[in-house]
């Protein structure tokens, strides 16, 4: 008899992956579905990046084996990127690794620095991937909590109650999933500052700077970080390429040809099409956001209304993709809520249950959905 890995029984399938069956099948059983619940951008890329991808697929190299490092003109576009928008300083040439999404630069960075048994750092509430691939390299996950009433910030006093000894990895992503907190440079210092003290890798996930964001920053803004840090970011949220899976890792040059050494064993590097489609986004001036930002203020400024609806209250100092709400009191579980709204109004919201216990008592929904659209999940609950 052939059984599966043991390390198979130490995750579940990813929520939205089992969830949106479901959704789907309701769709398909005529169900009026109103998805807010994940956060893939139905906005479209720009022109001129559809155009320069249409056109790459003609060069006599495009259908090639591709550098696993990446086209050097993307490189150079990602670290004019963070120049022009953080004011960091990257080498493109052994300080950015492109990636074939950040989600995957989780997996690699796991597999190139844990080894069985090391502690691992993990927000809660935070993306579940985190956990997962924790688990899956056989590491083990420490949940520290983010709670509203410090503006789901670390308590500090308390981290350095735990038992750090084992500890390798810090996961952090400011802006943060699923609440929108910013954070601050003052909070990124900090985090570098314990991240030193303890011989701790900190990562920040930052896939989420230029949503509804007037202050967009980098982990790599603070001084001495890159002696201790790493940063994943991503073209999909703010390009609107998702399905492009363009993300990029940034850091010093030792930590980033670990992550390479990695890389280069599970992929063959990026279509070549797709990495000149996003070195022309990466060229994008201030107005590409200017403009998508209008789209997505006025998609929350109804958002907003809906969860009024509900009754729940909304954590308005969240900015990122996605609007965060505490439920009414009384409600004890987030997941019956949103599944009662799903079967009873047609609408799907996340619960907030699924980025760890402190996010119990709360859902999120997402701004990946039209005015429209949001304003008939409103009249549902009028009519």
């Amino acid at each position: 008899m052939i059984t599966t890995a043991k390390r198979l029984d130490t995750v579940e399938e990813y929520y939205f992956s089992s969830k949106l069956r479901e959704v789907r099948q309701l769709a398909s059983e005529g169900k009026p579905i109103i998805n807010m619940g994940i956060g893939s951008p139905d906005l479209l890329p720009s022109k001129a990046v559809v155009d320069a991808l249409i056109l790459a697929m003609q060069d006599n190299n495009a259908h090639q084996y591709q550098s696993y490092q990446g086209l050097p003109e993307l490189r150079e576009g990602m670290a004019n990127f963070y120049k022009n928008n953080y004011d960091v300083v990257v080498n493109p040439i052994n300080e950015i690794l492109p990636l074939m999404g950040s989600k995957e630069g989780i997996m690699h960075i796991s597999l190139a620095f844990l080894n069985e048994g090391d502690h691992v750092l993990i927000p809660n509430p935070g993306y579940p991937t985190y956990t997962s691939v924790t688990n899956l390299v056989g590491a083990v996950p420490v949940f520290y909590d983010l709670k509203e009433n410090t503006n789901w910030e670390p308590d500090f006093e308390a981290l350095e109650k735990l038992d750090l000894s084992k500890v390798k990895i810090m996961w952090i992503g400011y802006p943060h999933m699923p609440t929108g907190a910013r954070g601050s440079l003052q909070l990124f210092s900090k985090l570098v500052a314990f991240a030193k003290k303890h011989k701790i890798l900190l990562i920040n996930d930052n896939p989420y700077s230029f949503v509804l964001n007037d202050k967009p920053m980098s982990l790599l803004q603070v001084e001495g970080a890159k002696e201790v840090a790493l940063e994943l970011n991503s073209l999909s949220k703010t390009y609107n390429m998702a399905g492009w899976r363009v993300g990029m890792l940034l850091g010093n040059a030792k930590f980033i040809d670990s992550v390479l050494k990695v890389k280069s064993n599970m992929d063959s590097g990026m279509f070549f099409a797709i990495q000149k489609g996003a070195t022309e986004a990466l060229k994008s001036d201030s107005s590409w956001f200017q403009d998508m930002n209008t789209i997505y203020r006025k998609r929350r400024v109804l958002t907003e209304k809906l969860a009024k609806k509900l009754g729940c209250k909304v954590y308005k100092e969240g900015v990122g993709l996605f609007v965060w709400a505490k439920l009414p009191d009384g409600i004890q579980s987030a997941e019956k809520f949103i599944d009662g709204i799903l079967y009873e109004k047609s609408i799907f919201i996340t619960p907030g249950t699924i980025f760890g216990s402190n996010g119990e008592g709360y859902i999120r929904f997402s701004l990946c959905v039209t005015e429209e659209k949001v304003q008939e999940a409103i009249d549902r609950f009028t009519t």
